[in-house]
């Protein structure tokens, strides 16, 4: 029975109906259907591109692991601290960052800047020579060659590579007392721009030096540290690693991995990628009472059939399913062509970048294979809801005229 009642159901929705009307409605219902999910799919594979846009962006700012002291900038014990990074085989790279806010100045122009200062086996961890659109990532042969944020390049306008064209940084001095000379507000060093990189906004304004400048501008110690990035052979064991090092290292110690020190960003991020799945389970669930509408209508334009069918013995229950699998399979062909459409666009989005955000960035989209399977089920659910409540016809209805 409940196979002739999947079949009634198919014939329902694939012949043609008693009125142009009811297939009108049908065929409404799913395409409305259609591009509910294909709208959905589009809005949330955008926001996976962004995601990963996202992850691209602060790649350079933070590495799989950021080791820092638990107490005061810079990181104590030093030897001890390198020992056990270098005895962990599950270390790829580490290389120890000093950052401050500093002001440069070049020939009467002035700005602040941040003043990052790391080894040598920096770009080990973060490959940020690999960005460098214009001159040379600096040798480190010399601790007053640096790498330039192009903004702030543009904004001070420092000739590259050249070695009669020096700008100064200004460090201020911490303490108290009486100023007696200049020397006793800031320490100052001038440097030569090799390079310039693009910051990507998350690294705006920044300098990339040798840490021996940062070092000597700060009257720091010879291997001195703020922080210790460390690069993984496999960021997957990123907890474990994490863990390991906290035991080793003890209490002085904080260690946070890379969405830990970006938390508050990805947990907007998240947010409003729930606020848009919402919205448009909204819209999906709105879009379903056309659904409703095309059983109500299908039931009134069939229903001296169904009081034929209720003579010859065929269950009330049955009867109500296959008003239930129409619904269904009215959701079924909705959710497949809306997903195919969405691919499409995708796909289309992805190759020829038609829609930007702006002059420079086309939108991000990425195709994900768990994208599919929260529309599909989300589509599914409230179609299913829908189809089994309108589809809860009455015996009366269709018996009495």
């Amino acid at each position: 029975m409940k196979n002739i009642a999947f079949y009634i159901a198919s014939r329902y929705l694939l012949a043609k109906k008693g009125s142009t009307a009811v297939t009108f409605i049908t065929w409404l219902s799913a395409g409305a259907m259609m591009v509910a999910v294909t709208a959905m799919f589009v809005i949330i594979s955008v926001f996976s591109g962004l995601e990963t846009l996202n992850k691209d962006l602060i790649s350079n700012l933070h590495a799989d692991l950021t080791l820092k002291s638990a107490s005061g900038k810079t990181v104590k014990d030093i030897d001890k601290v390198i020992h056990v990074l270098k005895n962990n085989k599950a270390i790829s790279n580490f290389s120890r960052v000093i950052e401050e806010k500093v002001y440069v100045n070049y020939k009467g122009k002035g700005d602040i800047a941040y003043l990052r200062g790391v080894d040598s086996a920096y770009i080990k961890v973060n490959p940020i020579n690999e960005d460098v659109f214009y001159g040379t990532y600096p040798s480190f042969k010399y601790s007053n060659e640096v790498l330039m944020e192009t903004n702030l390049h543009n904004r001070l306008s420092i000739p590259i590579d050249s070695t009669s064209n020096y700008a100064t940084v200004f460090m201020p001095k911490p303490g108290t007392g009486i100023i007696n000379k200049e020397e006793d507000i800031y320490n100052k060093r001038d440097f030569l721009v090799t390079g310039v990189f693009p910051g990507k906004e998350q690294l705006d304004s920044y300098i990339i030096a040798p840490i021996e400048l940062t070092e000597e501008l700060l009257s720091l110690p010879k291997k001195s540290a703020y922080q210790i990035v460390i690069k993984l052979k496999n960021p997957e064991t990123v907890d474990a690693v994490k863990q390991s090092l906290l035991t080793a290292l003890g209490k002085n110690i904080e260690i946070k991995t890379k969405e830990e020190e970006n938390a508050a960003f990805w947990k907007m991020i998240n947010t409003e990628k729930m606020f848009i799945y919402l919205i448009f389970a909204l819209v999906i669930f709105i879009t379903t009472f056309n659904l409703a509408g095309a059983i109500i209508i299908l039931q009134i334009d069939k229903k001296e059939q169904s009081k034929s069918l209720i003579s010859l013995g065929f269950p009330l229950s049955h009867l109500r399913m296959t008003y239930f699998y129409t619904g269904i399979l009215i959701v079924i062909s909705g959710v497949i062509s809306g997903l195919i459409a969405g691919t499409i666009l995708c796909y289309f989005q992805l190759y020829t970048e038609f829609f930007r955000a702006n002059e420079l960035l086309p939108f991000p989209v990425k195709i994900v294979g768990k994208n599919y399977l929260i529309v599909a089920l989300t589509a599914s659910l409230f179609g299913i809801i829908i189809s089994w409540f309108f589809s809860r016809i009455n015996k009366d209805y269709i018996t009495k005229s």
